[in-house]
């Protein structure tokens, strides 16, 4: 009893000086990030980059990423050990019903959710999911440069844009079924005007939404329409864009 009693101090002590050795450093505790990417449907040539960029901000940001498209990992035992689930790029019917359970329990527990590019474009058949991130996908104008306003900096996300009104780049801007503008905190839109390469006007909203917020079921959930093609995850802006949704949503700032 008296060598346990040893050990166990011995491994508060090792812990402590670790969380010692963070603040000293100025790294923020660990969190854990899933970053999920199954596809049923279409697959974007991004996914990879996507999962680069993620691996590589988590080196600096003190996140231990976890990357996969197993959705059999979708249990309550494996999910409760994630403090955020990122949704990166993932298509059409990807969770079965067991798995939807222990999402949907996962999310209610108050862990975070953001969802990346087609994250929206996923589980049409499961309305509690398209409450979470917040709209379906409709379609799209062709991949085009175009112009994005910039509507709320007042967020961690959005410290890359501070300062600008607009921002010009080069992505495949989705449409959605609804606005979700009244049910999320809309932090950018885009510019419809900025869309040249058009042959129909079936992707216009007036109002369109690209990047949002909002709270759902205790839990804070992100979405960002950036990231369909591989350059995206090259743009510093987007990266850090990202990086502080998945802060934000991990609860990392209030």
């Amino acid at each position: 009893m008296r060598k346990i009693f040893i050990l166990a101090v011995i491994a508060i002590l090792l812990f402590n000086l670790g969380i010692a050795q963070n603040q000293e450093q100025g790294k923020p505790a660990k969190i854990e990030v899933l970053v999920f990417s199954k596809t049923a449907g279409y697959r974007h040539g991004s996914i990879s980059n996507g999962m680069k960029m993620i691996s590589e901000l988590g080196q600096k940001e003190n996140w231990v990423v976890t990357c996969t498209e197993n959705a059999n990992l979708f249990t309550s035992e494996f999910l409760f050990q994630m403090d955020v689930v990122v949704f990166l790029n993932p298509t059409m019917d990807v969770l079965d019903d067991r798995q939807q359970k222990a999402f949907e329990k996962y999310i209610r527990s108050g862990k975070g959710f953001v969802g990346i590019h087609a994250a929206t474009d996923c589980e049409y058949d499961w309305p509690w999911f398209g409450g979470l991130s917040g709209a379906y996908f409709l379609t799209h104008p062709p991949a085009q440069e175009g112009t994005v306003v910039i509507e709320d900096t007042n967020h961690l996300a959005m410290k890359p844009f501070e300062g600008m009104s607009t921002y010009i780049t080069f992505d495949e801007w989705y449409s959605f079924k609804e606005n979700p503008r009244g049910k999320v905190h809309v932090l950018a839109s885009l510019d419809e005007n900025s869309i040249k390469n058009t042959k129909n006007d079936n992707w216009k909203m007036g109002d369109h939404p690209l990047i949002w917020y909002h709270e759902y079921e205790g839990s804070r959930s992100f979405y960002t329409v950036f990231g369909h093609t591989p350059e995206a995850f090259d743009d510093e802006n987007v990266r850090q864009h990202i990086a502080g949704a998945i802060n934000w949503a991990a609860r990392r700032v209030d």
